[in-house]
């Protein structure tokens, strides 16, 4: 027991007391600060953070106030085990964490609902303070049954640390592409052509399925082009129109709608044929919707939902994203525009709050000069 403990100590030894954080202090305002790096416990592990993207949760929390500061927000990370105290990983490792993982056995795991489990809404990584992910700083902390319980994945020489920090919202697009059994003659409207709804029409385009797009910006079409996406609408015009006019008159099968915006769901409802699916994926911000509940009595439209990461089809992801960067045909580290130092996080959020034509996923990269 002492060796082991001298051998964690000597590792500790070449970690600084403190690093850079960009801490969320009240709604709306992130500072670059320095605080203490974290300590490990049993069973734990402590990454130093290489890419860190910034979701729209992330930005979610940070306008609203839903979360009491000060906290350290990101999750969507990859790094090198920088200290262990697990025998599962070694210093040096190259990993990526997942912040949330489901307990397996309550109602919700048993359903496989596993969002809603109460382990699973539990922050399973920190840089300090409360747990809210960590992945804006320069460490973060993994706990004990994130790493116990799969939650800590290992990253092949080959995969950028850039590709794999997209694993999780990988993970969360492809769940929810899985819950719409999409069919090859099925027509998929995706609204919103930001990186997830780059991601999410990719993976529909995998389906067989033909897949249109809609997005304010001709840029962003170009960029989701290059996904092989190259049934673009301009989503200043007519889209329900335009969907029509693609599917003889019908509508589309399924609208995933990929922008955290209520009027875009009676939009969507509207380009979805009778008998089809609108799923919204961005919608996390409680709110009011108009829609007509006739199409989903008479017309038998369905209104449906899917939220963050499933541990059922996790390695399947992983999959995704290590394959699709070695043969081309998912390389996501295209779909990052801007790339910020954490003394520069008041501007990365500012971008990642106010989109502009050229910008498309921005993340944090704490050993930029």
């Amino acid at each position: 027991m002492l060796g082991r403990l001298k051998e964690i100590e000597d590792r500790m030894a070449t970690i600084p007391e403190a690093m850079k954080a960009a801490v969320y202090r009240a709604i709306d305002e992130v500072i670059c600060e320095t605080i203490a790096v974290p300590e490990i416990g049993a069973g734990e592990v402590l990454v130093r953070i290489d890419t860190c993207g910034v979701c729209g949760t992330d930005l979610k929390k940070i306008h609203t106030g839903s979360h009491s500061a000060p906290r350290v927000f990101g999750h969507e990370m990859a790094g090198t085990i920088a200290a262990s105290d697990t025998s599962a990983f070694a210093v040096g490792d190259r990993v990526m964490a997942f912040h949330h993982i489901p307990c397996g056995v309550c109602f919700y795991c048993r359903k496989q609902t596993f969002a809603q489990c109460e382990t699973y809404k539990k922050v399973g990584t920190t840089a300090g303070f409360a747990a809210a992910g960590g992945g804006f700083a320069e460490y973060i902390r993994v706990m004990d049954w994130i790493v116990a319980t799969g939650g800590l994945v290992k990253i092949p020489e080959d995969i950028p640390f850039e590709q794999a920090a997209f694993i999780e919202p990988v993970n969360t697009c492809f769940k929810a592409i899985l819950l719409l059994n999409l069919e090859p003659d099925d027509t998929v409207l995706v609204v919103g052509q930001g990186s997830i709804g780059v991601i999410l029409a990719a993976l529909a385009r995998r389906t067989g399925a033909m897949v249109l797009t809609s997005d304010l910006y001709p840029e962003r079409h170009a960029i989701a082009a290059r996904y092989g996406l190259d049934h673009p609408i301009d989503a200043r015009t007519d889209v329900v129109a335009a969907v029509k006019a693609a599917t003889d008159g019908r509508g589309a099968d399924v609208a995933l709608v990929a922008v955290g915006a209520d009027a875009l769901i009676g939009m969507a409802m509207e380009a979805i044929r009778p008998g089809g699916r609108v799923m919204l994926f961005a919608s996390t911000q409680h709110g009011t919707a108009a829609f007509d509940p006739a199409a989903v009595c008479m017309d038998e439209k369905t209104l449906m939902g899917s939220y963050s990461a499933s541990v059922a089809i996790q390695q399947e992801g992983i999959d995704l994203v290590f394959d699709g960067y070695r043969d081309g045909t998912l390389d996501l580290t295209q779909l990052i525009s801007h790339r910020f130092r954490l003394e520069d996080c008041a501007e990365a959020i500012r971008l990642a709050s106010n989109p502009k034509p050229d910008s498309m996923k921005i993340v944090f990269k704490p050993g930029l000069r």
